[in-house]
């Protein structure tokens, strides 16, 4: 049976994700997790992230600022605690457009999710990105 675990931010690895995008992996399976995987993203002003959908449902809460989320070609402002959920296979992307940083917690419906860039049509699991393939 896997053991509970309290996760701090501040104490985790972050990942640049490049264009001014970097995540913070919070629960994955490292922490014992079968079923679900989230972790935070920070926006720098004017940093985005490409289009891109994934293998599962996907839930992304704005924790701080303001966001633009694009989702099947449809663009939405959103603000703090605002909530998206995206079905499987939807491509979809976040952006911060405003002067000030911005930061949104996601999760992902399996510990098994990939992502697959619409431009390139490249597709690896989210874990590889973050250094933490299944073992």
């Amino acid at each position: 049976m896997a053991e509970p675990a309290i996760l701090r931010p501040s104490e985790l690895k972050t990942n640049d994700r490049g264009g001014g995008a970097r995540t913070t992996p919070l629960v994955t399976r490292r922490c014992g997790s079968t079923s679900m995987i989230n972790g935070i993203t920070h926006f720098d002003p004017g940093a985005a992230i490409g289009l891109h959908m994934h293998n599962c449902e996907e839930s992304v809460m704005v924790i701080e600022g303001e966001a633009v989320v694009e989702i099947d070609g449809t663009r939405h402002h959103l603000g703090t605690f605002d909530t998206t959920w995206v079905p499987a296979n939807v491509p979809h992307r976040f952006l911060n457009e405003t002067d000030r940083p911005m930061k949104i917690f996601w999760t992902y419906a399996t510990v098994d999710a990939t992502r697959t860039m619409i431009a390139t049509g490249e597709t690896r699991s989210i874990d590889a990105e973050h250094g933490h393939a299944k073992a």
